[in-house]
């Protein structure tokens, strides 16, 4: 099998540079998504008590999870900047900025006085930090996924591409571990108080080890390979829309359904739901959050399988797979949380990873095979922030307005298995590209329409 190779001037890739790659997209990522998840967490535990109090139970935690919802409209803004820059100016130099902002914005979220000390400010001043972690967040992904995916041999795509992927589930795993530490630490009233911050000012360590690690990682070959013939696309995001609107938006709907369901966990919903003392569950905080970080252990193991996996059989059969996998798991997920047993609910939690690992771990290699070179960054960027708004952006708020509304679970299951169906649909629309070679030789090959309705983009 080929395996990318950088400017003549610049040598072969070598396995170590390969493993240094996958090891900072890893840290990376995980550092980016532990960011964005301990504000989902927070989001369902207090935030709605400490910032949108006055609005009432109910619409408190309605609004709070508005915030998390606020942050996906955003992600866009940064998927066009850092798909323009990536394009233009390389990868490397977008995952340090995005990188640095996302904690920033993360330890200023743990520095914000409530609602009862400064009245209305707060909460404006923790949407304006949640919007930063969004357009960091748009950025991140399709940059790391490249770095990854394009330092790859072709014959192990899925499997390399799937680091930044790992790094969700570890992103998840660490905060709701450190989230469920903190309710140990400082239980009851003290974590209303302080306990919740101490996840967020933590970014500040984690940040600097992200930093470190990436600097010292090379750029990506294809990119090199493009800059070292001066053929950067000066206005890649124009290009990618007069020539492949179609495909970003069926990539994004591929992707729509994966988000709608993860985010019932990453969103911070299942921990709200699960809580809520005034709800049919009831649980404590802190087994509940043990409960999501051991289902985190089994969706990176399952994200891992399911990107080897289409190393084998190709992408789209790995993801019907998945799909079938994912809604056999939506059926019992309600019933089993709503046993107020915790083992049952990590039951559920666990049988839904096996869908969303398949799902997931291929995604990465997906993207980067389906856009030609020149503009890759800015189509995978760009379709992953569109699909996130489509499916996970406001799931956690549908789902607790259709409780409100109906007094019921069985619509939100109902509003998951609709998204999900969205997403078997659009991934039966595209051809399995697995292999495609990625370089800029072989543009005129990647820019043949995937999509099996129509022979151009």
């Amino acid at each position: 099998m080929s395996a990318p190779q950088r400017p003549e001037h610049s040598g072969p890739i070598t396995d170590r540079e390969r493993r240094r790659v996958v090891f900072a997209a890893v840290v990376g990522t995980t550092v980016e998504w532990y960011d964005f998840f301990v504000y989902a967490a927070a989001a369902g535990l207090v935030f709605g008590q400490l910032f949108f109090q006055p609005a009432g139970e109910g619409v408190a935690t309605i609004l709070s999870f508005l915030t998390v919802g606020i942050s996906f409209l955003f992600r866009p803004i940064g998927a066009f900047l850092a798909g323009h820059y990536g394009d233009r100016y390389g990868r490397r130099v977008v995952l340090m900025v995005t990188l640095v902002l996302m904690g920033v914005a993360t330890t200023f979220v743990g520095l914000l006085p409530t609602y009862a000390a400064i009245g209305v400010a707060a909460p404006v001043m923790l949407i304006v930090l949640r919007i930063l972690q969004g357009i960091s967040a748009g950025g991140e992904w399709g940059g790391a996924v490249l770095m990854a995916a394009e330092h790859a041999p072709s014959h192990k795509r899925g499997v390399y591409a799937a680091a930044p992927q790992v790094g969700v589930p570890l992103g998840l795993l660490l905060a709701s571990g450190v989230m469920a530490l903190m309710t140990f630490v400082a239980p009851g009233e003290q974590f209303l108080q302080w306990g919740w911050r101490v996840p967020f000012l933590l970014s500040v360590v984690l940040i600097l080890i992200g930093h470190y690690i990436r600097r010292r990682v090379e750029e990506s070959p294809v990119f090199l390979e493009i800059a070292d013939r001066k053929e950067q696309t000066k206005t890649p995001i124009v290009e990618l829309f007069r020539h492949h609107w179609k495909l970003v938006i069926v990539a994004a709907l591929v992707f729509s359904g994966n988000s709608a369901v993860g985010y019932m966990t990453t969103g911070g919903y299942i921990q709200n739901y699960a809580t809520n003392p005034d709800g049919p569950v009831g649980l404590d905080r802190g087994p509940v959050l043990w409960a999501v970080a051991g289902s985190a252990i089994t969706w990176l193991i399952f994200t891992w399988i399911g990107a080897t996996v289409s190393d084998r059989i190709g992408r789209r059969s790995t993801y019907l797979l998945g799909w079938a996998l994912l809604l056999g798991a939506l059926v019992p997920l309600f019933p089993l949380v709503e046993t107020a047993n915790i083992w049952l609910l990590l039951l559920g939690l666990v049988l839904l990873t096996i869908g969303l690992g398949f799902t997931y771990g291929p995604q990465a290699a997906l993207y980067a095979e389906l856009f030609p070179a020149s503009v890759r960054f800015s189509g995978v960027s760009i379709s992953y922030a569109v699909g996130a708004i489509l499916g996970g952006a406001f799931a956690p708020m549908i789902a607790a307005a259709l409780v409100r509304a109906t007094g019921s679970t069985t619509a939100v299951t109902a509003y998951l298995v609709a998204g999900v169906l969205v997403s078997v649909v659009a991934t039966l629309l595209l051809r399995d590209r697995k292999g495609i070679p990625l370089g800029p030789d072989h543009e005129a090959e990647q820019s043949v329409s995937p999509i099996r309705t129509t022979a151009k983009v």
